[in-house]
This record gives structure tokens, C-alpha cells and sequence, in this order.
């Protein structure tokens, strides 16, 4: 992978952001809290979690919602996880950002390996990262999730990872009963899942966040 495909960032209170959509990769206030909020308890998780259970993330970022996700699940079985990542952080910029979460910290290596590699697999996870644009690498993907983490930089400032035909291959790739949940209540982005054949919800946001999303395709 060249360093031009690498997404340029700067730091703000040891929080990485985004110089390409001038946006953090998580809240400023915890990241780790946010995640917990949003992704796992807007998917019903960790209680939804079992062998074979597949989660799929929009936007893999820091690895910090993987680890999350992770520090939830001890086995036994593996369950499995997919990133989309068009802009990749450097392995060392990733566990930077890590290292400021101690719970997130047992994962640096693998986190660090799949940015490197593009697949890990341990005792309790396989685990693959997917790189490009995710208009077109999704639509190849052979994959259904029972969950997803859509994590993408605000639909303002990222517009091409929340687009209609984008959200309809979400649910392409959604099993029976799967869900998603997103940081994001703007409604052109619940509108579009709606659209795409979720039942979709708002509910309170993180934080500073009045809002949230999340839904499941019945």
C-alpha cells in the first residue's frame, strides 16, 4: 500500500483527525464510550453475539470499534468481523490513537497486523479489512452481516459513504434480522435506510449528540 492512499491526519487532544474531511475519528470527549453507546448497544450487542455471528463496519478508521468489539466477546467460538476502508491510517498512527484507550490496548498488535496485512485471526476472531471505495468493493462482497457499524465521517462532510445506492447495498448484504446502527440521525441517511427496507429508529446520541440511528431489516 503507498503512503498516498493513506488518509492525512492531524491531532486534536489525542484524538486523531481527518485532514481529508476535516472531521475526528471518534468523539473528543471518549471514544471508547461512544462505541459502546452507538455500535454495540444500538445492535443489541454484546448479547446478540455467538459463534459465526458476522459484524461488518463502514468506515474502519482507527480499529477502535473493532476492539471494542473484541474486549465483548471472550469465546468460545470465533465470531466474525469485515472493515470497509478507503483511506487507511498507518499501522503506527492507528495504535497511537489506541494506546490513549486502556481496554483498547490488548489489541494494538492484531489492529496493527490487519492494517498490514489485511487479515488476523485469533482464538475468538477472523477478521478481515477490505481497502478501496466502498461503492465498489461492497457490491463484490460476498459476505452478510448480522450487524453493522456504520462509521463513516459526517454525511455533510463525507457524502459518497451514505448515498442511496450505498445504503441499499447495506441491506444487500444484511441477514434476516440484522441491524445497524450509526452515530448520524441526519435524514437523508435514515431516509435512504428506510428506503433500502429498514425499520429504522432514533434514539438518544452520545454525549453532545442529541440523536442517533439504528434499525434492523425484518
Amino acid at each position: 500500500m503507498t503512503s498516498d492512499q493513506r488518509q492525512a491526519i492531524s491531532w486534536q487532544n489525542g484524538v486523531p483527525v481527518s485532514e481529508n474531511f476535516a472531521d475526528p475519528y471518534y468523539s473528543l470527549d471518549d471514544g471508547w464510550a461512544e462505541g459502546a453507546h452507538v455500535f454495540l448497544a444500538g445492535n443489541g450487542l454484546p448479547d446478540r453475539l455467538r459463534p459465526g455471528f458476522h459484524v461488518a463496519e463502514l468506515g474502519f478508521g482507527t480499529g477502535l470499534n473493532l476492539a471494542l468489539l473484541l474486549a465483548h466477546w471472550r469465546g468460545p467460538g470465533q465470531i466474525r468481523y469485515t472493515g470497509f476502508e478507503a483511506f487507511p491510517l498507518a499501522p503506527d498512527t492507528a495504535s497511537a490513537a489506541l494506546s490513549e484507550f486502556e481496554r483498547a490496548r490488548p489489541f494494538v498488535p492484531l489492529i496493527e497486523t490487519l492494517l498490514a496485512e489485511g487479515h488476523a485471526e485469533t482464538e475468538t476472531a477472523v477478521i478481515e479489512l477490505v481497502l478501496g471505495d466502498a461503492r465498489q468493493t461492497l457490491p463484490q462482497w460476498g459476505g452478510l452481516a448480522d450487524a453493522w457499524f456504520l462509521d463513516g465521517f459526517a454525511p455533510a462532510r463525507n457524502p459518497e459513504l451514505w448515498g442511496d445506492a450505498l445504503m441499499e447495498e447495506i441491506a444487500r448484504h444484511t441477514a434476516s434480522n440484522g441491524r445497524f446502527a450509526t452515530y448520524t440521525a441526519a435524514g437523508q441517511v435514515r431516509r435512504a435506510l428506510s428506503a433500502a427496507g429498514f425499520e429504522v429508529t432514533r434514539r438518544p446520541g452520545f454525549g453532545r449528540k442529541r440523536h442517533m440511528s439504528c434499525g434492523i431489516l425484518r
